[in-house]
């Protein structure tokens, strides 16, 4: 079983589940955005993978409990001011590392976890031995509705609105995950607890929302890592559910063409959280990655 510990690095609690054995290669899990934290995404494949592995996995900032211990004037929980982009992020995480003490480390990141692992890697390369990059946002610029997109990013009163029916009713929380999975019916009972459970946080779905703040612009994402991936010495690989409707397909075979040392997998029977949709086999990458 992992255990909870919580590190703090820049003034800021970092709150991590880790198993395994320490002195066995280190791989660090970094989950994705929305309703998301490391016990939800990566639920299903830590323990497995510690079998082989020192499994770290943190609550990225503002997600989970990390950065969520200060109180507001009115005794609500809150979250430190500010935007939240993928820079912040990559901040957090490697003022945390540090702390952690870590000589090298694989990452494996999904979706916003995948940009903040990439930007481990292009800043700090001697640290990360390799990197998974699963469905990973920073790879594109265009938004995937457009328009409506950059619109619902700065009136977020929909965002809002969902969170507090997906609070009300797990069957609506269920719903709202056949947006990012293939197969809805074979999503397991655990999965849609995780996230029930999560989105029952007062700070669910704020830090999200101040990504979106940041990272959504009228000419598209604002972090986009596609001009410097050829200058990623690190080894990479690529896994994407064919079926995802977040990130193009088509962004993940550009940047598998672009690194040096890249290579793509494509999941047929995924969508946007393979983690979930198909742990095993996020396990079986996730491990041989880490231990090669």
């Amino acid at each position: 079983m992992p255990i909870t510990e919580t590190v703090t690095a820049d003034g800021l609690a970092i709150h991590f589940l880790e198993a395994g054995d320490p002195a066995a290669p280190t791989i660090v899990l970094l989950h994705g955005g929305i309703i998301d934290a490391a016990r939800v995404s990566w639920g299903e494949v830590i323990e497995p993978l510690a079998a082989d592995c020192h499994v770290v996995a943190p609550d990225l900032l503002g997600y989970g409990r990390s950065g969520v211990d200060s109180e507001g004037t009115d005794g609500r929980t809150v979250l430190p001011p500010g935007s939240y982009p993928v820079g912040r992020h990559v901040d957090a995480m490697t003022g945390f590392l540090d702390e952690l003490a870590v000589d090298t480390f694989s990452i494996a990141g999904l979706s916003l976890g995948g940009a903040v692992g990439l930007g481990l890697a292009l800043r700090r390369p001697a640290l990360v031995d390799d990197l998974l990059l699963i469905d990973s946002y920073g790879l594109g610029r265009a938004l995937p509705n457009g328009r409506l997109s950059y619109g619902l990013a700065r009136v977020q009163l929909f965002n809002r609105i969902a969170i507090a029916l997906f609070r009300r009713s797990r069957r609506l929380t269920r719903a709202s995950l056949g947006g990012i999975v293939a197969d809805l019916d074979g999503l397991s009972e655990a999965a849609v607890d995780a996230v029930y459970e999560e989105v029952q946080r007062p700070t669910a779905g704020v830090a999200f929302r101040r990504f979106r703040e940041a990272e959504v612009t009228r000419s598209g994402y604002r972090t986009v890592y596609v001009d410097e991936l050829p200058e990623l010495a690190v080894p990479t690989r690529l896994l994407h559910g064919r079926h995802d409707e977040v990130v193009p397909l088509s962004w993940a075979e550009r940047a598998a063409d672009r690194i040096p040392d890249g290579e793509l997998v494509v999941l047929d029977s995924c969508a946007h959280w393979p983690p979930r949709e198909a742990p095993s086999t996020v396990v079986e990458h996730a491990r041989e990655i880490a231990v090669r």
